[in-house]
């Protein structure tokens, strides 16, 4: 009897000094075996989701397609989701192509891929973060400490720099299904391009296929101003369209953007006619 409760004893002693061991490398982070749960719910329905397949889609059932490219402004109010500091679009996407998770596709058009948005060229993920660092000057010394000349490095990637993103989208209506809906073929963090001390139009940095994104997307929780519970993810929002945009192009046989052929106000009326064309071919669809 003595001796069980002797080991008894030894074994509370040493689970307990097990439990309080010493922090050897004077960490201030507490290890994750005992850091403590940020709220009363361990959050686990958005980390564990799947993608939610479209519809099986026929070439034969397909009776209208058409082509539009649209721009999503994060300054937009209704757009704030994708810049926030706690889930930014472009940090989850940089995070996936650095990662090897994601393929990063060029968005310089060439002779086969006139718009460069076809995905056919693939970016090294060194490359894909390469386009948005501003270029520096870094001087050139020599052995002695003289400045022998200068070289061209890229600078630090800035988040809060990428204010829009273009997403390219097929409008289908199929008749197998009576459904009229978008489908987002590939999305675009854009740049501002900068050469001989002037500032022009923002330009696709590089493509990402959405139908790959999705799977990464539909695991990253977006912040909601009302409501810390919404239960929804960022492939929610663009399946959902939770967000403002305003199109900047649709397919047409001269492959004219509408600043080609339109300016100021009339930019945002041609895109206005374009969306309530789209809708209004769908309500003619039906008869009541």
């Amino acid at each position: 009897m003595k001796t069980k409760l002797l080991t008894l004893i030894f074994l509370v002693v040493g689970a307990a000094a097990f439990a309080q061991a010493p922090n050897l490398t004077n960490s201030t982070k507490p290890t994750p075996v005992d850091r403590p749960l940020d709220g009363y719910y361990k959050k686990s329905n958005i980390l564990n989701a799947k993608v939610t397949p479209y519809a099986n889609l026929r070439e034969l059932d397909v009776m209208f397609s058409k082509r539009v490219w649209r721009e999503i402004d994060l300054r937009d109010k209704m757009n704030m989701v994708f810049a926030s500091p706690k889930g930014r679009l472009i940090d989850v996407i940089m995070d996936a192509v650095m990662a090897g998770e994601l393929t990063a596709y060029d968005a310089t058009a060439t002779k086969e891929d006139v718009n460069g948005d076809e995905f056919s060229t693939v970016l090294k993920p060194e490359d894909a973060m390469s386009k948005f660092a501003d270029s520096v000057l870094v001087p050139i010394f020599d052995s002695e400490g003289n400045q022998t000349g200068t070289t061209v490095k890229p600078g630090e990637f800035n988040a809060d720099s990428i204010v829009k993103f273009r997403i390219k989208e097929d409008w289908i209506f199929d008749k197998q299904r009576s459904v009229f809906e978008p489908r987002i073929i590939g999305i675009a963090p854009m740049m501002k391009v900068k050469a001989a001390g002037q500032v022009f139009d923002d330009q696709p940095a590089f493509w990402i296929y959405f139908p790959e994104v999705r799977q990464i997307l539909v695991t990253k929780e977006v912040v909601n101003r009302r409501n810390d519970a919404t239960g929804l993810s960022y492939d929610d929002v663009f399946m959902k369209r939770l967000f403002a945009s305003y199109i900047v192009k649709e397919s047409n046989p001269e492959d004219l953007r509408i600043k080609d052929y339109a300016q100021g106000i009339d930019k945002l009326q041609e895109s206005e006619r374009i969306r309530k064309e789209l809708m209004n071919r769908e309500h003619d669809l039906w008869s009541y």
